[in-house]
C-alpha cells in the first residue's frame, strides 16, 4: 500500500481539506493490475481503509478528507468499511459514475447517509449532460490551466449554486494570487504553498535569529547543554514545551530549573527536542501546513533511512526534511538560506544542488508526497525498496507529528 495526503486551502491559506490518495500494489511489478486485474477486490476503499486505520486525527487534525471512489466500489458497503463520521468524508468520483439512474440512486443513498460528494476529471463539455449527477456534488474539483475559472464560477453559481469549486494543479503562488482577486475558487490544491513566491532583500527577524543561533548550536561541533538550556530559558513558549516534555517523562521528580529539566532530558534527546520545537517557532509565520511538511519529511526521512540501507545517516536525513522548505521560510534561495543554518555538507549538497546520497531519498520523498505513484514505484523498484515498510514509515511521520505538535507532548520517539 501507498497513501499520501494532499492540503486544499482556502483564500486565506488556511488548510479546509485534505485529499488522500492510495495505491494498493506496484503494477511495475504487479503488470496484470494494469488490465481488469486492477478490478480485484474493487468493493474496498483503500483510502477508507487508511483513514480507519490511522484516524482522522491524525491523518488530518480532524479536516475533511476527500477519497477516491471507483464506479464499482461506489457500491460497496461504505459505511462498513469505516466509522469516521460521514460528514466528514467527501466521496471523490470521477466521470465514470454517469448520470445513469442506478448512480444517481446510490448517490442519492449515500447523501442520506450524510456523505459529502466531489467531481472531478470531468469535461466542460459534459457538464449539462451530468446535471443529475452534479446536482447531488459538493465540490468540483476543475484544473485551472484547462478551464476559465471566471467563466466557471459563474455557471455554478447560476446552476449548482451550493457547488464549492477547488482549482488544481495550483503550482505557483502568482497563480494562487490571480485566482484569490478574481474570487472565482473556494478551495486551492498545488505546489503553490510550498514554492518561493519572490526572493527579495529580505532580512531574517530578530527572533527568527534567535531560532536560527539555537538551532546552529545544537547542530554544531561544540553542543553544551548548559548554554543551550539558557537559550532555551529566554523565550517562554519554548519554556512550556520543555517542561511538558520532561513533566512527561519524569512524573516523580521536582524540576528546579531549566537546566535541570535539559539535563533530565539528556544530551540526544535535547538536541532532537531542540531541532523540531525551535522549527515549529521559525515557521510560525507562514501557513501551518508548512510547518507540517517539513516536520513530516523530516520524521518520513529519518524512517527511510533503514529502507535506503542509510541507517548510519537517519539524523542528517532528519535535518534535510526538516530544513527541505528553508528557502520558503527565509524568502531566499536555498543556498542562501543554508548559509544562515548549519547543516552537514550531505545536506547542503542534496538540498541546494540534488546531488549526493540524501539526494536520492529526497526525491522520492517528494514523489511520493505529491502521490505521483508511477515515479514512486518505478523508484522503489531502482532502489530495491519494500513498499510496505515506504507505507509504515509515512503513517509513522504521521502518528509521530500527532503526538508531537497537535498534542503538544513533544514527545521524541525513535
Amino acid at each position: 500500500m501507498l497513501a499520501s495526503i494532499i492540503p486544499l486551502f482556502d483564500s486565506e491559506m488556511n488548510v479546509k481539506c485534505y485529499s488522500l490518495f492510495t495505491q494498493k500494489e506496484n503494477y511495475f511489478l504487479n503488470t496484470s493490475l494494469l488490465g481488469v486485474g486492477h478490478l480485484d477486490g474493487s468493493g474496498r476503499i483503500d483510502g477508507l481503509e487508511v483513514v480507519q486505520s490511522m484516524g482522522m486525527e491524525t491523518l488530518s487534525n480532524d479536516a475533511d478528507i476527500f477519497v477516491p471512489v471507483t464506479n464499482i466500489s461506489l457500491f460497496a458497503k461504505i459505511e462498513e468499511q469505516c466509522d469516521a463520521p460521514h460528514n466528514k468524508l467527501i466521496l471523490l468520483l470521477d466521470s465514470s459514475v454517469t448520470p445513469e439512474e442506478m448512480y444517481v440512486n446510490r448517490l442519492k443513498e449515500l447523501k442520506e447517509m450524510g456523505y459529502k460528494f466531489a467531481m472531478y476529471k470531468l469535461e466542460v463539455s459534459k457538464f449539462e449532460k451530468y446535471k443529475p449527477v452534479l446536482r447531488l456534488m459538493d465540490y468540483i474539483l476543475l484544473n485551472h490551466k484547462y478551464v476559465d475559472m471566471e467563466k466557471a464560477k459563474i455557471y455554478f453559481s447560476n446552476v449548482y449554486p451550493n457547488i464549492r469549486i477547488c482549482a488544481i494543479n495550483v503550482n505557483d503562488m502568482a497563480t494562487y494570487e490571480r485566482l484569490k482577486a478574481i474570487g472565482c475558487c473556494d478551495l486551492y490544491e498545488g505546489e503553490f504553498f510550498r514554492n518561493p513566491s519572490n526572493y527579495g532583500e529580505h532580512e531574517v527577524s530578530p527572533l527568527k535569529v534567535n531560532y536560527i543561533k539555537l538551532i546552529n548550536m545544537v547542530n554544531g561541533p561544540d553542543f553544551e547543554l548548559t548554554k543551550a538550556a539558557d537559550v532555551i530559558g529566554r523565550d517562554t513558549a519554548l519554556v512550556i514545551s520543555l517542561l511538558k516534555i520532561v513533566n512527561r517523562m519524569t512524573r516523580n521528580s521536582t524540576i528546579t530549573s531549566i537546566r535541570h529539566a535539559a539535563a533530565m532530558l539528556g544530551e540526544k534527546e535535547l538536541k532532537k527536542w531542540i531541532t523540531t520545537a525551535v522549527t515549529e517557532h521559525l515557521y510560525t509565520d507562514k501557513p501551518s501546513e508548512i510547518t507540517r511538511i517539513s516536520l513530516l519529511r523530516a520524521k518520513f526521512a529519518e524512517n527511510l533511512a533503514p529502507v535506503f540501507s542509510m541507517a548510519m545517516q537517519a539524523n542528517e536525513l532528519f535535518l534535510m526534511g526538516l530544513f527541505s522548505v528553508l528557502d520558503v521560510v527565509l524568502e531566499m534561495p536555498m543556498k542562501d538560506a543554508l548559509e544562515v543554518v548549519f547543516v552537514p555538507d550531505s545536506v547542503r549538497e542534496a538540498l541546494v544542488n540534488g546531488t549526493g546520497p540524501l539526494a536520492v531519498p529526497l526525491t522520492f520523498m517528494k514523489e511520493y508526497e505529491n502521490a505521483n505513484w508511477q515515479e514512486a514505484s518505478r523508484m522503489m523498484i531502482v532502489y530495491e525498496l519494500d513498499m510496505d515498510r515506504v507505507y509504515h514509515a509515512y503513517l509513522d511521520a504521521l502518528s509521530w507529528y500527532r503526538n508531537t505538535i497537535i498534542d503538544g507532548d513533544m514527545e521524541i520517539k525513535n
